[in-house]
């Protein structure tokens, strides 16, 4: 019974061992991956940042004031002016259309009133 005993501790032993391995080396591949991650993030956060240096470069009022003045004859674009604003509740949007009348109930075949 004793070597029966043994036989088992040790296979258990060894099945520990195993599922040990795997689990470390599953580990360290998850690891390897966040880490790729990480590094991914910070990349396109670096990306985030200059595109938008670049907008705030492009958009700068001087720059776009020379724009508008060069294409002026293409683009007809004039300064807006305050009166030009209107509020959303004064336009004058197109009703929507009507809902179709009910069916009359008497063309209906066996809502017939019934006959005495």
């Amino acid at each position: 019974m004793r070597p029966l005993t043994y036989l088992a501790c040790t296979l258990v032993v060894m099945a520990l061992a195993f599922w040990a391995y795997r689990e470390n080396y599953r580990t360290q591949a998850v690891i390897g991956e966040m880490n790729q991650i990480q590094r991914d993030i910070a990349r396109l956060r670096e990306e985030l940042g200059i595109l938008r240096a670049e907008w705030a470069y492009l958009n700068r009022p001087e720059r776009l004031r020379e724009l508008v003045d060069l294409n002026f004859d293409r683009l007809q674009l004039v300064p807006r002016e305050g009166g030009q604003v209107v509020d959303l509740n004064h336009i004058d949007y197109p009703r929507p259309p009507a809902p179709p009348p009910p069916a009359d109930p008497a063309g209906e075949p066996g809502d017939a009133a019934p006959q005495e």
